[in-house]
């Protein structure tokens, strides 16, 4: 090998060796080791709805070549789901996968993040958080409570819970002991109903069984079933009004938020984008077949009555109008999210209700 042949080989073997040199602290700059804990709200036998914390660990690991960990927890592994806000603003843990709603006696704001009784479908929930003011002005209350929230989940429209006796009229329904979450306790109770809350998921079904309470709602056909409910209750109601689209929150501790490198802010709300959407996706996939099962097994599917639903909306919109005049984060984002719905609903009644209702009347007739 001559002189000259010798040199150039020699050099391009220094450039790769100090490229090399270069590259790996700028990788190591831009994908940092970080491993957090999320705390869930759900059983992992849950899965659909545990689901969701696993989808963003995943998305985040796999964007980041394994740099971010996030490890999940069940609820109960390391706090209670019900505390598992708590444990985001102490930062006991680093994130949670819960529902803002779980956590409305803190504060009736925090209802808003998941669901209002009449409020918000999955697709309008959507719509509000990701391209109306929903994200922003809910960011600005969780601020307040060492909270940054991310929409990572959505069961969409919930069913009405399940009774051990049929319910007619409003007459029915008092006096009757139903588990039930968030701000729908508040409206139930003023129409005579007594609601419970304090349950863990795994505790309702005992507590409905040995008639603790007449009825429970947790939220849907596929996680019913999965409960059993069916065994206990043999009437099942329907719409569940108070979660028409029910948001399932990824709660970050806000220190712990702002102190990851933009990229990985990037990659997390990614993450908690595709969680919501799938989400959504396997419930409205599973519901179906397990609606049939659990009518295969006896149950009775009923709607509640225009009179119950009515009373409903009423007791409903006075305890907005109350907490509108005493809180003002419940008000401002309140009259905001109204705001969107009464024109989303103008565009909504001409395109999705007047297609489905057409498609649905094909199905009843026998013609899909």
């Amino acid at each position: 090998m001559d002189r000259r042949s010798f040199i150039r080989r020699a050099g391009a073997v220094g450039a790769g060796a100090a490229a090399s040199a270069l590259a790996s602290p700028a990788v190591a700059q831009e994908y940092p080791k970080i491993t957090w804990k999320m705390t869930s709200s759900f059983p992992k036998s849950l899965d659909t709805i545990y689901g969701g914390a696993e989808d963003i660990a995943a998305h985040v690991s796999d964007a980041t070549g394994g740099n971010f960990v996030i490890q999940t927890y069940e609820a109960g592994e390391i706090v209670p789901g019900a505390q598992a806000a708590d444990a985001v603003s102490a930062g006991t843990v680093d994130a949670a996968h819960t529902c803002s709603y779980y956590f409305w006696n803190k504060d009736p704001t925090y209802a808003i993040g998941t669901a209002l009784p009449f409020g918000l479908n999955a697709r309008l929930s959507n719509a509000w958080f990701y391209q109306g003011d929903g994200n922003k002005l809910m960011n600005e209350f969780y601020a307040t409570q060492g909270i940054f929230g991310l929409p990572a989940g959505n069961t969409g429209a919930q069913m009405g819970g399940w009774f051990r006796k049929e319910i007619n009229t409003l007459d029915d329904l008092k006096g009757l002991k139903m588990r039930i979450a968030g701000l729908a306790g508040k409206v139930i109770e003023k129409i005579g109903v007594v609601p419970q809350q304090d349950f863990a998921i795994n505790d309702i079904y005992a507590a409905l069984d040995k008639g603790t309470i007449d009825a429970a709602e947790w939220v849907g056909p596929y996680d019913d079933l999965k409960l059993g409910f069916q065994r206990i209750a043999k009437y099942y109601y329907y719409p569940g009004w108070w979660e028409g689209g029910a948001v399932v929150h990824a709660f970050f501790n806000l220190e712990k938020w702002n102190a990851l490198p933009k990229n990985y802010q990037t990659i997390l709300a990614g993450a908690c984008a595709f969680a919501n959407t799938n989400m959504l996706a396997k419930y409205d996939l599973r519901n179906p077949q397990a609606l049939k099962e659990i009518v295969k097994q006896g149950v009775t599917l009923r709607p509640f009555s225009q009179e119950i639903l009515e009373a409903c909306f009423q007791a409903a919109t006075g305890i907005y109008a109350d907490l509108s005049k005493s809180n003002d984060y419940f008000k401002r984002i309140y009259e905001d999210q109204v705001a969107y719905k009464k024109d989303a609903y103008l565009w909504m009644q001409l395109s999705e209700y007047t297609f489905d209702t057409f498609m649905m009347i094909q199905q009843r007739a026998g013609k899909l």
